[in-house]
Formats: structure tokens, C-alpha cells, sequence
């Protein structure tokens, strides 16, 4: 397989696919670069070669239909701040202006094409729409791990006019070998954190890691259902009645292969769903009728803690809490905080999906971890064991 490194793109128009939905306030004014700034390396080194970059991306959801508000002019404006060059812009992505200013690009130079799901052929994956994108350059580079769980025009279907000249830009491989050390062969022992409100979108992801893992922290509003499972009262709590059965059985897995489950032992409950509702200490599962459980509480903590720490690998993947309300937080920071603390002794750690990557970056902790992903609905695919599209045409 090609690489970056190993790939000159010397004279060579690179046809990069990138992932610049990046929100924006009223004005258009960029509110958080990460993912711009995520995919410099790949841009810089194809530049340092002498090849010119053709930056392709979504923003929004704008259904098949140009609309201006999500056009990608103004965050082509603040890429080129970050780059220190001027950045072009075609009004199109595929069209008489795209394909003259790609044709017309110079070594050294940057075009970032306009939003690609203007057109309804992008999300459909249409043929005769990717072979328009694909005769804008020479060599497909795709480092955007975010959308790889779509089998998209740009991020699939593409890579089959590039049969020799297609690769993983920096930011892709990253994530791949991430999720590698992870789920491949992680050094031992490994601790797998999944929270979030709901078992029923993490029921694969849990019974995947159940296979690679030594130890299994299930926290957030899904704990509810396993602690219900088990026999316990947990009051107003979201529950999901209908996946009793299937925590059951995923606790059974567990043991059954000897993977020590860790679920919260006691939380923090409030009477309402709010900042400002009176809270409490309970027992998990003695959580009192009215009350619901909205954070794991001081002892769980602990636990938990002592889990994290003695691990060399770990994979968080959701919070432990409404981490979003001041109340609700300190499950969350505090794995957060441990999570840090055992990078900081050796460990790996891999922070993925939205939730947690918002709140290693809220805490201010993105730094000491040794991998934040910046693929949500991605990295919970790649995490179930699924094979991502976007990864499989370049391996193809």
C-alpha cells in the first residue's frame, strides 16, 4: 500500500478528501478548528513535495440542494490562515469552474472545491458524479476518518478511478493505527470506559469489546438498564426496558470470558432533569421512586479510578454523566482526569466519539491524552467491528 511518506507527489494534483464540517457562528466565522487544523500535515506535506492539493469536503446537510449558508467559502478563508498561503475556491465541485481552476493549479497551490452535497449524487454514491470529481487530479488521498462510515461519492466510490494512485492521508492512518492498538493488539491489561445515555446504540460496540477487553466500565444513563437488569430500583432513571434481556446477556459474556464488568455502584440523583433540581447521594440500585440517576457517584468513582490506572491500554468512548450541567460532571472529570494520569504513567489511550471528545476538551485535557479521534459515527462503527467503506476502497 501507498503511504504518505512513501508517495511523491512531486508535479501531482492530489485530489484530497477532507472533513471541514467544522460549525460556524451567524456570521460564518469559524467557532472550532480542530478539523481544519487536524488535516495541515497531510496538505503540508504534499506541498513540500511540489504537488498542489484539491480540498474536498461536506458541511451541514443541505439534502442535494445548494444552499449558501453552508457554503465552504468561509472556512476556505480561515484555511488559509492556518496554512499562511492563499487558499482558491471553485464555486462548484464538479462543473466548468471546478474543473478550470484544478486544471489551471500550479505546485504549491491549494483550491478548495464548494460543499459537495450541494449535489443529491454525493450521499447516493453515484458513479458518473465520482468520476467527475476523480478527473480533477492525479493521485486520491482520503484523511477524512469522520465520514469513512459512508460509502459517499468522495470517500468510497472515488478511490476506483485511482487504482494505483490512492492512499490514507496522515490524519486517516492515525486513526487507524489507533483504533490498531487498541482492538488489535493492545498491551495489557485493557480497559474499555463506554458510557452514554442509551445501551441500544452501543450494544455492538459492547459486545465487540468484550473480545479484546480485560476490564469493562459501563457508566452514563445506560448503567441504569444493567442495574435494573440485575434487580435493582432505579427510580425515574432512563431505562431501557425492552434491552433487559440483552444486558443480561452481555454481563453473562463478560463472565463467561472472564472480563471483569465494572457497573456504578452508587450516583448521584436528582428530582428533575435540570442544573437546578435538588440531588442527592444514592445507592445505584436503590435510587428512590421520582429521583433519577445522573452521574455515578463517589464510590464508583473510585472504582473506577483504580481500574483505569492499573491499565496499559485504554478506550474511552462516552461520558459517565450529564457532564453538560455542573452537577452532573465530576464522574466524567474524574475519569477524565484518570485517564490523563495513566497516559501520563505509560498507558495508551484513545478517546473517541462526540461526547468524550467534547469533555477531554472542555476539561482542558485533550493534550494528555495519547489520541483524541475526531470520527463520531465512525469511530463507533470501526469500534463494533464493522468495516468502514471509506477505509475498505483504499485497502481494496
Amino acid at each position: 500500500m501507498l503511504t504518505m511518506d512513501t508517495y511523491d507527489f512531486s508535479g501531482k494534483k492530489a485530489l484530497v478528501r477532507v472533513d471541514l464540517n467544522v460549525p460556524q457562528d451567524a456570521n460564518g466565522k469559524v467557532t472550532d478548528d480542530t478539523r481544519a487544523r487536524a488535516i495541515i500535515p497531510t496538505v503540508n506535506k504534499i506541498l513540500k513535495d511540489g504537488g498542489s492539493v484539491i480540498l474536498m469536503s461536506h458541511l451541514g446537510r443541505p439534502k442535494g440542494k445548494v444552499n449558501p449558508a453552508m457554503s465552504l467559502k468561509p472556512i476556505a478563508e480561515h484555511l488559509s490562515g492556518l496554512l499562511g498561503k492563499p487558499v482558491l475556491f471553485a464555486t462548484d465541485c464538479v462543473g466548468a469552474d471546478a474543473k478550470a481552476k484544478a486544471a489551471a493549479l500550479k505546485p504549491g497551490e491549494v483550491l478548495v472545491l464548494e460543499n459537495l452535497r450541494f449535489h443529491p449524487e454525493e450521499e447516493a454514491g453515484d458513479e458518473a458524479f465520482s468520476k467527475s470529481l476523480s478527473e480533477l487530479g492525479d493521485v486520491y488521498v482520503n484523511d477524512a476518518f469522520g465520514t469513512a462510515h459512508r460509502a459517499h461519492a468522495s470517500t468510497t466510490i472515488v478511490a476506483k478511478f485511482f487504482p494505483s494512485a490512492k492512499l490514507f492521508g496522515y490524519l486517516m492512518q492515525a486513526e487507524i493505527d489507533s483504533v490498531g492498538k487498541v482492538l488489535g493488539h493492545p498491551q495489557r491489561p485493557m480497559t474499555a470506559i463506554v458510557g452514554g445515555s442509551k445501551v441500544s446504540s452501543k450494544i455492538d460496540v459492547l459486545r465487540n469489546l468484550i473480545n479484546s477487553c480485560d476490564e469493562l466500565i459501563i457508566g452514563g444513563g445506560m448503567a441504569n438498564t444493567f442495574v435494573r437488569a440485575m434487580g435493582g430500583q432505579t427510580g425515574a432513571s432512563l431505562v431501557e426496558e425492552d434491552l433487559l434481556d440483552m444486558a443480561r446477556t452481555i454481563i453473562e459474556e463478560a463472565k463467561a470470558k472472564g472480563v471483569q464488568l465494572h457497573i456504578p455502584t452508587d450516583a448521584v440523583v436528582a428530582d428533575a432533569f435540570s442544573e437546578t433540581a435538588n440531588t442527592d447521594e444514592a445507592a445505584a440500585d436503590a435510587v428512590p421512586d421520582g429521583w433519577m440517576a445522573l452521574d455515578i457517584g463517589p464510590k464508583s468513582v473510585e472504582s473506577f479510578r483504580a481500574a483505569v490506572l492499573r491499565s496499559k491500554t485504554l478506550l474511552w468512548n462516552g461520558p459517565m454523566g450529564v457532564f453538560e450541567m455542573k452537577p452532573f460532571q465530576r464522574g466524567t472529570v474524574a475519569i477524565a482526569e484518570a485517564v490523563a494520569e495513566a497516559t501520563s504513567k505509560g498507558a495508551f489511550s484513545l478517546v473517541g466519539g462526540g461526547d468524550s471528545v467534547a469533555a477531554v476538551n472542555q476539561f482542558g485535557l485533550a493534550d494528555k491524552i495519547s489520541y483524541v479521534s475526531t470520527g463520531g459515527g465512525a469511530m463507533l462503527e470501526y469500534l463494533e467491528g464493522k468495516v468502514l467503506p471509506g477505509i475498505a476502497a483504499i485497502k481494496g
